[in-house]
């Protein structure tokens, strides 16, 4: 199979699109599957500082903290709290007719039996939630294996070895939740299941317990999402809650326990209202870091993962959330390579920078919506792919500019300069001939057929290479352009790569530069080489064009100016000059006979081969 014949760029930008394609792919599989890789770290980076950009938010009235501060530890003598005493602070609560009490304490070991009844009784007169926690083991299998079904919600659901319960009388009066959580590196919990499985039973979380006994409503477990009565919550791979945090630490309304105690608080506070009891005391409950706050009491985050739940103010990172981010993990390193493709290095960079900067403004704008788009996946998809293909494409671009660069010494050496750079920047110079102005300068040695027979090849070649040095720097001097070198003779063309106005001006003063400096190279020469410079020029329209095979061509001028030029040096030998110019190269100059030439001839000649002679003037 024969392959389409593609530049070496777009050859290199296909294959990084592929790369792409592929380390997209992987990374967004990667997404899918939930799996723990390096990036999460700089994703919870971004996290914090979205949550920094959208800045502290109203937590939601619906629920309320009952604070065991240090006030309430002073009053009752120490840490744990006595349960009598906790059970008069819940029927306090409960006089009020909270639709939840959610206590975040643990109640494993049996105290005093009449206060542990005591503490059971007051949990019967309302609503209550209680903490247990999953012990877990190492080599437990996934919740999947445990229930012999495969599915990707299940596969991530928390699957502990075993449950520390709290003691009889208490989960017999009321239900239980699961209280653990795990945290990323920075000590930051991101998310809080909803459901565990143990033994082969779901069991809900504290948070999921205390919000369907707010709601009097069983959650129903959907695909990407749980029901809660009217409620649809979206949640992330194995049930699991994204938490969307409100501001630092006191971001609850609370009140303290030691007031409740005393009946010293306003029932406002508490009626109608899920309360989360908890120790809020720096150093006696667990603490967690936030993005907000560095150490917020556990019980808070409890109280945050609850109002999103009652509030409906989720942030969802659902499977169709992931799938997004994996689909953006693919086409965004296809689409800067292409953005950096067939442009110039700097636009390229902008452009690709510019998608990046929208991508995150995005995201970024999503967040604020509620929804946890992935900004380092794509990233972390574009930018090795965005600077491989970048590094490629400037490795490629300082091959061809040594290449060009030594291609154009090698053709400097054969033509002019000035012609070659034309050229490798505009190829396609000439293809077509053109009808322009030209001025012409021809210039050739007179005697040095006879010297050339007198000295031999090589002095006759070495003499040769000083003469055309000595025209090449006179014409260069003034941006001409030397078509040809004849042996012993040059053709010089003014108007050429581009036409300028003073192309006849720079004819002119080429010739009396030429005429000085070649009669004084010609001086210097030693008394057997007697030869001397023939000089004639002409301006007029002419064809310039490329001449000879498609393999082999040359840019040169013709037509009846180039013509006269040249026949112009015959004039020169017939007159015995040394100096032939055309009235119309003259006036072209723009120049009156100054004291150099005062003296010079004007006469109308006849030109061999040319039917209308030709007004000239002979300068020397």
């Amino acid at each position: 199979m024969r392959l389409p014949r593609w530049s070496i760029e777009a050859w290199l930008a296909g294959a990084f699109v592929l790369i792409g394609l592929c380390w997209g792919g992987l990374l967004g599989a990667l997404q899918l599957a939930g799996t723990n890789s390096a990036l999460d770290r700089f994703e919870n980076l971004t996290v914090d500082w979205r949550f920094s950009l959208e800045g502290s938010r109203p937590a939601p009235d619906a629920v309320v903290i009952a604070a065991i501060d240090e006030e309430t530890v002073r009053q009752a003598g120490g840490y744990p709290l006595p349960r009598d005493l906790l059970a008069r602070i819940v029927r306090r609560i409960a006089d009020h007719q909270p639709r939840a009490i959610a206590i975040d304490l643990l109640f494993l070991d049996p105290g005093k039996p009449a206060a542990d009844q005591e503490l059971a009784d007051a949990f019967r007169l309302v609503w209550t939630v209680i903490a247990a926690v999953g012990v877990f083991d190492a080599e437990q299998p996934p919740a999947a294996d445990q229930l012999r079904i495969r599915s990707d919600e299940l596969v991530q659901v928390p699957s502990p070895a075993g449950v520390h319960a709290p003691i009889a009388p208490m989960r017999e009066a009321a239900l239980q939740g699961l209280v653990n959580l795990s945290t990323d590196r920075g000590g930051v919990p991101r998310h809080v299941p909803m459901i565990f499985f143990v033994g082969g039973a779901v069991v809900p979380s504290f948070a999921l317990a205390a919000s369907s006994g707010a709601l009097r409503a069983e959650p129903v477990l959907g695909a990407d999402a749980l029901k809660l009565g009217d409620k649809l919550v979206p949640t992330d791979l194995g049930y699991h809650l994204p938490l969307r945090y409100y501001g630092p630490r006191g971001s609850f309304r609370r009140f303290s326990a030691a007031r409740a105690l005393h009946g010293d608080f306003d029932p406002t506070q508490v009626n109608g209202r899920v309360v989360l009891l908890g120790a809020t005391a720096i150093g006696l409950g667990d603490t967690f870091a936030t993005p907000f706050d560095r150490v917020v009491p556990g019980v808070e985050i409890f109280a945050t993962a609850v109002a999103n739940l009652l509030a409906g103010d989720v942030l969802v990172r659902s499977h169709t959330i992931r799938r997004i981010d994996a689909t953006a993990a693919v086409l965004l390193p296809c689409l800067v390579v292409l953005l950096m493709a067939g442009r110039r290095t700097a636009v390229g960079v902008v452009l690709a920078t510019t998608a990046f900067l929208l991508w995150i403004a995005a995201v970024a704008a999503m967040f604020r919506s509620g929804y946890w788009l992935s900004m380092a996946l794509p990233l972390a998809a574009s930018l090795p792919v965005a600077a491989g293909y970048g590094l490629a494409r400037l490795g490629h671009a300082r091959y061809l500019a040594r290449r060009l660069a030594a291609e154009k010494a090698v053709l400097s050496r054969f033509h002019s300069p000035r012609l070659v750079e034309h050229l490798l920047a505009h190829p396609e110079f000439l293809e077509e001939p053109l009808r322009q102005a030209v001025a012409v300068v021809f210039v050739d040695l007179s005697g040095f057929t006879g010297l050339a027979e007198a000295v031999g090849a090589e002095a006759t070649r070495a003499l040769l290479a000083r003469f055309h040095a000595q025209v090449e720097r006179d014409v260069d001097a003034h941006d001409g352009l030397v078509a040809a070198f004849m042996g012993d003779g040059a053709m010089i063309l003014f108007g050429l790569p581009q036409p300028r106005p003073d192309d006849g001006a720079r004819a002119y003063r080429t010739v009396v530069q030429l005429d000085r400096s070649l009669a004084q190279w010609c001086a210097e020469l030693p008394t057997t080489m007697r030869i001397a410079p023939r000089i004639g020029g002409h301006v007029g329209p002419a064809i310039v064009s490329r001449l000879g095979p498609v393999h082999h061509q040359h840019v040169t001028a013709t037509g009846d100016t180039v013509n006269v030029a040249s026949r112009l040096l015959e004039v020169a030998k017939q007159q015995g000059a040394a100096v032939v110019v055309s009235e119309a190269l003259w006036g072209a100059a723009g120049v009156e006979p100054s004291a150099a030439f005062a003296d010079a001839k004007v006469l109308e000649v006849g030109i061999r081969g040319r039917a209308q002679p030709l007004r000239v003037r002979i300068l020397r």
